[in-house]
């Protein structure tokens, strides 16, 4: 008996000699806060400024999952951009070439710090937010579908054998190859095969719960899942890390540190939420999935009209937020169905860029508005909501129980939901930020055709003479010389002073002006046509 102690006390000696000694707490917040706050003004000074609202020479998408950025590419930015406009393989960040010459299209879960391989000045971000429990329960969800794909094979050994297989041979993207899923799949996937496993010994079947997302003896619980280091690691506060380039998937070397100093000394996520939300305040364009119809809405004003006005394909239709005849309700997907639509990816991979663009059912671009490029949006999202739908129900056969719905979600503990929501407290606030972006973007763009919003923005292009209206619809052109009217009123005003009587009768006089030269234009053209 002495022998085995002696030998434990040995090891233990060994042990005490070669572990350094413990740092006192206050020494290494000390040390945290210096390496966080050193990275947040580093990080500030490298975001550009400039006009956030102009369209610049790259578009880059930052997708963060479980936001419904999928249907997004695939249904707007699919019918924008070209393939040869698309960077090659940008989901794939190991394969991810920017320096590809005709490069002016970025989607990719990769976080912010792949701007450090852009041409940051001219490259545009945009990205969408979910509310941070939803996401969280989107995540376990889809986590646990991709998963349950590989239960057709016997045993485990058999699943990654046959994937690699696949995977060398093909020149698709698979999901395993996609952050955080590399990393998020593998683990449930073994899971999942040790849980069959167990059951298989014991020769019983799974026992029905009423909480779907408590069959521990068939999928790991949910609670289980977000208090897995995993979870902490890659989930927790997933959006603000990504949109700070802190994930464990940065191209910033020192992300690692800043992630742990800020997850072991909550009080320093101060400053990263700062630099997360000075980020969104500079985005070209922030969505919400929970709003997805004015979301959508937003994106092809916002995006949309701007993309195809530089490519010299948009066709002004003052007629284009008119309601269609179709119920947009009906075409539109509804949260339940939007996360099962997110990725278009099998198994073993996507298809390659090319043949993903297959857009049959595209418009011609040469003759597009913003109004088609909705209807092609929600005819594109109809499509993907039944074949989405279809490939969730096969996926989770195996793990029937399961049956991951709204319903099912209600089911779910308070005590669990507050625990999501304690776990993701940077991330709830950086949603709230991000709604009052949406509401701002909502409101500048009430109202006003998305070209005269993108005019005004311009001072170059402001309308001086009749000769700047060539070629567009009379409608914009009186809507432009109004704004242009009052703008410049109002300018002489901080100077003179000017009682509320004159810029009522100024601006009156300058209606006046501005009808006769619109039926002037509209008089001109006719008769051009009748000499004809």
């Amino acid at each position: 008996m002495a022998r085995p102690l002696g030998l434990a006390l040995a090891l233990l000696l060994a042990v005490s000699v070669t572990v350094p000694p413990p740092v006192s707490s206050a020494d290494d917040h000390a040390r945290c806060e210096g390496a966080v706050k050193g990275w947040a003004d580093s990080a500030g000074e490298g975001d550009s400024g400039g006009d956030k609202l102009n369209l610049k020479d790259l578009l880059f998408f930052l997708h963060i999952p479980r936001t419904g950025g999928r249907t997004y590419f695939h249904c707007f930015l699919k019918k924008l951009y070209t393939n040869a406009q698309e960077c090659p393989r940008s989901y794939d960040k190991l394969r991810f070439d920017p320096s590809h010459p005709d490069c002016t299209l970025v989607v990719s879960h990769d976080d912010y710090s792949l701007t450090s391989k852009l041409p940051r000045e001219r490259t545009s971000v945009v990205t969408i937010l979910r509310n941070p429990v939803d996401r969280v329960f989107s995540t376990y969800e889809f986590s646990v579908e991709v998963a349950a794909r590989f239960l057709v094979h016997p045993n485990l050994t058999s699943a990654k054998t046959m994937t690699s297989r696949v995977l060398t041979k093909s020149r698709a993207v698979s999901t395993l190859d996609i952050w955080p899923w590399k990393y998020l799949v593998p683990w449930m996937r073994e899971d999942l095969f040790a849980r069959r496993d167990a059951r298989g010994s014991k020769n019983v079947q799974s026992s029905k719960k009423i909480n779907a997302y408590d069959v521990e003896d068939m999928v790991m619980p949910l609670h289980q899942y977000i208090n897995d280091p995993v979870a902490h690691e890659i989930i927790h506060n997933g959006a603000t890390f990504q949109i700070t380039g802190l994930t464990n998937n940065s191209y910033f070397d020192g992300a690692h540190e800043v992630r742990h100093c800020v997850r072991k000394h909550p009080d320093l996520g101060r400053f990263v939420l700062q630099v997360a939300k000075n980020r969104l305040d500079r985005m070209l364009y922030v969505g919400l999935t929970e709003d997805h119809e004015e979301s959508a809405r937003l994106f092809a004003h916002m995006v949309g009209a701007q993309v195809l006005s530089q490519s010299g394909a948009l066709k002004l239709d003052v007629q284009e937020d008119q309601p269609s005849g179709t119920d947009s309700h009906s075409s539109m997907l509804d949260q339940e169905d939007e996360e099962t639509n997110e990725h278009m990816n099998s198994t073993h991979g996507w298809k390659n860029n090319e043949g993903l663009n297959t857009t049959e059912d595209d418009h011609g671009k040469g003759n597009m508005t913003v109004g088609k490029l909705m209807e092609t949006y929600e005819g594109c999202i109809a499509k993907l909501r039944k074949s989405q739908s279809s490939r969730r129900k096969i996926s989770l056969k195996k793990v029937a129980e399961a049956n991951f719905t709204k319903a099912a979600r209600r089911q779910v503990p308070q005590a669990i939901l507050n625990q999501i929501i304690s776990l993701n407290s940077l991330d709830m606030e950086l949603y709230e930020h991000a709604k009052n972006i949406f509401k701002q973007e909502h409101h500048m763009l009430k109202g006003q055709h998305p070209m005269v919003v993108k005019q005004k923005q311009s001072a170059d292009q402001m309308v001086s003479s009749s000769s700047s209206y060539k070629g567009q619809h009379p409608m914009v052109v009186q809507q432009k010389q109004l704004t242009d009217q009052k703008d410049w009123i109002d300018k002489v005003c901080e100077s003179w002073n000017c009682s509320t009587w004159w810029k009522v009768a100024s601006f009156g006089l300058g209606i006046a002006v501005t009808t006769v030269f619109v039926v002037f234009v509209v008089t001109g053209r006719r008769t051009l046509k009748l000499k004809v």
